[in-house]
């Protein structure tokens, strides 16, 4: 033991070593664990708090513009563009 070390020095760093040790090994527990069959996981365990997904795309809807209504977006269009 050197001497100009103190007891309290020594335990500390010993104190440290076990605790990373500890954390090293349970981070290596819980990515082996995560990487097992995550699909089996993730299908096992759906996540609550999000709504169902949709399997199908919404139903496309379709409006036809009267030639009035396209004349008054076409002017929209230029009004809006006139800054670029």
């Amino acid at each position: 033991m050197p001497e100009h070390v103190s007891i309290l020095q020594l335990t500390g760093a010993a104190v440290l070593a076990l605790a990373t040790v500890a954390w090293v090994f349970g981070l290596t527990r819980v990515l082996r664990r995560s990487l097992v069959e995550p699909t089996a996981w993730h299908a096992a365990y759906p996540l609550h708090g999000l709504p169902n997904q949709r399997h199908t795309a919404p139903h496309v809807e379709s409006v036809e513009l009267t030639p009035a209504e396209r004349d008054a977006f076409a002017g929209l269009v230029r009004q809006l563009s006139d800054g670029r």
